[in-house]
C-alpha cells in the first residue's frame, strides 16, 4: 500500500494485498495482510467461478481497531464477484454482521479493484453501508519491486585528503547500477549547489510512487550492488588528474573507482582489478595525460556528450555529474580553456573540436585555471551546448523516470493572446531569477508573492523531464518560466559560427514549444564580462533569433546590465538595467532603482531586473514595496507586451563583429 495515496489505518498502518493464481481457470486467492511483524491481521478470500468464499479468522475490525466494532469470528461468507469487460478490474460484494456495544449491525461492503499504470498499480475502492451511513475508503497499491530504490545520504566532506574517495566510489557505482533503471539515489548535503535533492526525493515518493530504502554503510552498499560491477580502478590521490581518467575508464569497463585507502573494501570480494593508475603517468604532464587517454579511448566513448569535471580546485572536488558521465561512457577532463594557457588550451580545443555540433558539454570550467566565459566561448566555437554545473546531481537516476501520461507543460501566461497592453506613465519593473532552476531561491520563502520569472534549463526536457515536471507542478500562478540560456543549453551566440547558429536556435525553439515558453533569454560574455568586456549583441545575431524563434513575444539580454535594445513588429528585445547583487542592502537597492528612474525620465520606463540566485524573494518583495506608487511590478510577458506597444528605449546594437 502507498500510504500517501491511501486511507490511514490506525495502529496497523500498513496493508499488503497478495494475489495467488490458482491452478484451475477462474480460481484465485486474495490475501489482505493488515499490519506487519507481530502485529498482523490476515484476511483470505477464495475467488472461484464468479463466487468468493471468505473465512473470518478473528474479531479484529482492521479498518479501524480503535473503534468498538467486533467481527463475527469463525463465520464463512460467500458472495458474487463481477468482472468488467476490460479484464483490468473486478468487484465483489459482501454482507456481514458486526457486534457493537448496542448489539449488532449489518454491513454491506463493496470492493472494487482496478489495475493501473500497465498493471504496476492497483486501486481498491472500498465502501461500507450500514443503517443510513455510507463510508468510502481508497487504497492504492504498487506491485512488489516496482519503483523500489535505495538512498544514500552523502557527507559534506569533499576533500582529497579526507572523504572524497568515498564520494568518488559511490558516484562511479551510481552511474553503473542506474544504467538500466533508477536504483540508487543520493541525498546531497544542505549547502550543495542544487538544493532540491531532498524535496525531489519526497516528490518522487508522493507523486511517482517510489519507495526508498536507506543504506547507511559503504560496505552494505558495495555488497548490495556487487553483481553490477565488473571490476575496480585505483586512482592516485597524489595526482587528481587520474580521477578524470578513472571516471572515463569506469564507464567503459563497468568498474568502480577507488583509492588505495579503500582497497580493503574490495579485497576478498573476487572483484577484479581493471586498472591501477598509481605511478602510471610518471613523467607526463596533465595535458600529455589527457591527450594520451583521449587518443586511446575517444572512439569508445560517447559520441555526443563530454564531461568537464571542473569546479573546485586545490584540496576539494565536487564531481556530482560523474554518475551521468559514467552511465553514458563519456570522456572526462578538466583542462584550462583560456588561450594564454597555451598547452592546456590546445588539448581542450582538440577535444572540443572532435565532437559534432549540438553535442552536450556537461560539467563546468576549472575555477583555479580559467573563467566561465573562456569555457563557454570555446564550446560555442564548435557549436557545443553547455549543461552546467559539475555538481548537477542524480541525473543517472531521474533520467529513467517518464512524465505522467496526463502531464503536459503549462506555463503561467499572464498576457492574453491578441490583447493590447497600453502602459501608463510610470516605471514598470519585472524580475528574473538568475542561474536557472534548482539553484538558490526556488525553495526559499516568498515565492508566489510577486510576479517572478525563472530561467528554465531546457535540455532537461530530454535528459530528465521529471525534473521539469517537479518544478512546473510546484509553480504558483505568479511563477513564469522563460527559455534560456542563449540556445538549447548555454552558448555565446557571437562566438558560434554563422553556419551553426541557426540549427542551435531551431533546437532551442523546439524545446520552447514543448515547454510552453514564449520569452527567451540571451547572454554573451564571449567579448568579456561586465566591466572589461562587451556583453551586447550585433544586429546579425539578433536578426537570427527573431527569424528562428518566430513565436516569441520578446527577448531579454544580459546578466549584469547590458545596452542592446530593439523592437520588431511589437516584439521587443530588452537588456537588463539592474542586477541585484546579494551584498546590496534593501535600502541601497531602493536608492539604486530611484536613481535609474531619475536617469530615465521618459514614462513609461521599462526596468528589467536580474536577481542573483542567492537573494531570496522576501528581500526582493521588500525592495519593491519600498519604491513608491509610481512603480509597478508586472509579469514579464505583460512587461514585454507593453514595451512592444510603446518602446521608450533607444535602439542599440553592437556594431563590431568578433568570433
Amino acid at each position: 500500500m502507498i500510504p500517501d495515496h491511501s486511507a490511514s489505518i490506525p495502529l496497523l498502518k500498513k496493508l499488503t494485498l497478495e494475489v495467488a493464481e490458482g491452478s484451475s481457470a477462474g480460481k484465485d486467492t486474495l490475501f489482505f495482510i493488515w499490519g506487519t511483524g507481530n502485529r498482523t491481521h490476515r484476511d483470505t478470500l477464495l475467488v472461484r467461478d464468479g463466487q468468493y468464499t471468505w473465512h473470518i479468522p478473528d474479531r479484529v475490525f482492521p479498518l479501524n481497531v480503535f473503534q468498538g466494532v467486533r467481527m463475527p469470528a469463525g463465520e464463512t461468507l460467500t458472495g458474487p464477484v463481477s468482472r468488467e469487460d476490460t479484464q483490468n478490474s473486478f468487484s465483489l460484494k459482501r454482507t456481514y454482521t458486526v457486534l457493537t456495544s448496542q448489539g449488532h449491525m449489518d454491513i454491506s461492503e463493496a470492493d472494487h479493484f482496478s489495475l493501473l499504470d500497465n498493471h504496476n498499480l492497483l486501486r481498491l475502492d472500498l465502501s461500507l453501508t450500514f443503517g443510513d451511513q455510507h463510508r468510502k475508503y481508497k487504497y492504492l497499491f504498487k506491485k512488489e519491486g516496482y519503483r523500489e530504490a535505495y538512498a544514500v545520504k552523502l557527507s559534506d566532506d569533499w576533500k582529497l585528503n579526507s572523504d572524497l574517495d568515498v564520494q568518488v566510489l559511490l558516484l562511479s557505482m551510481q552511474g553503473l547500477v542506474n544504467r538500466d533503471a533508477p536504483r540508487l539515489y543520493f541525498i546531497y548535503p544542505e549547502g550543495w549547489d542544487f538544493r532540491f535533492t531532498g524535496s525531489l526525493m519526497q516528490y518522487l515518493t508522493t507523486s511517482k510512487y517510489f519507495t526508498f530504502k536507506p543504506l547507511q554503510s559503504l560496505r552494505k552498499t558495495f555488497t548490495l550492488f556487487r553483481d553490477d560491477l565488473k571490476g575496480y580502478i585505483i586512482w592516485d590521490k597524489e595526482r587528481p588528474v587520474t580521477l578524470d581518467v578513472a571516471f572515463t575508464l569506469a564507464g567503459l569497463k563497468d568498474a568502480i573507482v577507488i583509492s588505495e585507502d579503500l582497497l580493503p573494501l574490495v579485497e576478498g570480494s573476487d572483484l577484479p582489478l581493471v586498472a591501477d593508475l598509481r605511478k602510471m603517468f610518471t613523467g607526463m604532464s596533465n595535458p600529455e595525460i589527457y591527450r594520451w587517454v583521449f587518443e586511446r579511448y575517444r572512439k569508445e566513448c560517447s559520441p555526443d556528450m563530454l564531461v568537464w569535471l571542473g569546479g573546485e580546485t586545490g584540496n576539494v572536488r565536487k564531481p556530482g555529474i560523474a554518475d551521468w558521465g559514467v552511465m553514458n561512457r563519456a570522456f572526462f577532463a578538466d583542462l584550462s580553456t583560456e588561450e594564454k594557457d597555451t598547452t592546456e588550451y590546445e588539448v581542450s580545443r582538440e577535444i572540443f573540436s572532435s565532437y559534432q555540433p549540438l553535442s552536450i558539454l556537461y560539467g563546468w570550467h576549472v575555477y583555479g585555471k580559467d573563467k566561465e566565459r573562456d569555457y563557454v566561448k570555446l564550446a560555442s566555437r564548435y557549436g557545443l551546448r553547455v549543461e552546467g554545473l559539475h555538481t548537477l546531481p542524480n541525473i543517472s537516476f531521474v533520467h529513467h523516470i517518464p512524465l505522467d501520461k496526463d502531464f503536459s507543460f503549462h506555463n503561467n501566461h499572464s498576457a492574453e493572446a491578441g490583447k493590447k497592453y497600453k502602459p501608463e506613465k510610470k516605471v514598470y519593473i519585472s524580475c528574473v531569477q538568475t542561474d536557472c532552476l534548482g539553484l538558490g531561491a526556488w525553495n526559499q520563502p516568498g515565492r508566489g508573492e510577486i510576479p517572478y520569472a525563472w530561467e528554465v534549463t531546457m535540455n532537461w526536457y530530454h535528459i530528465a523531464p521529471v525534473l521539469l515536471e517537479y518544478f512546473y507542478s510546484q509553480a504558483t500562478p505568479r511563477d513564469y518560466f522563460i527559455g534560456s540560456l542563449s540556445g538549447p543549453g548555454y552558448i555565446y551566440p557571437k562566438a558560434v559560427p554563422d553556419t551553426l547558429l541557426p540549427a542551435l536556435l531551431d533546437s532551442a525553439w523546439s524545446l520552447m514549444q514543448a515547454l510552453d515558453l514564449n520569452v527567451f533569454e540571451i547572454m554573451d560574455y564571449s567579448q568579456g564580462a561586465t566591466l572589461e568586456g562587451n556583453t551586447d549583441l550585433t544586429k546579425k545575431v539578433i536578426d537570427t533569433y527573431y527569424k528562428h524563434m518566430p513565436g516569441s513575444i520578446g527577448f531579454i539580454n544580459g546578466y549584469a546590465p547590458a545596452f542592446t535594445f530593439t523592437v520588431k513588429n511589437k516584439v521587443p528585445l530588452i537588456s537588463y538595467d539592474y542586477y541585484l547583487d546579494p551584498g546590496r542592502s534593501i535600502e541601497e537597492a531602493i536608492n539604486d532603482i530611484h536613481d535609474l528612474a531619475g536617469l530615465n525620465p521618459i514614462r513609461p520606463y521599462f526596468l528589467l531586473m536580474h536577481v542573483r540566485q542567492w537573494n531570496n524573494i522576501d528581500k526582493v518583495v521588500k525592495i519593491l514595496q519600498g519604491l513608491g506608487n509610481d512603480y509597478e511590478t508586472v509579469p514579464l510577458d505583460i512587461f514585454l507586451k507593453m514595451a512592444g506597444e510603446r518602446p521608450t528605449f533607444r535602439e542599440y546594437f553592437l556594431k563590431t563583429e568578433q568570433k
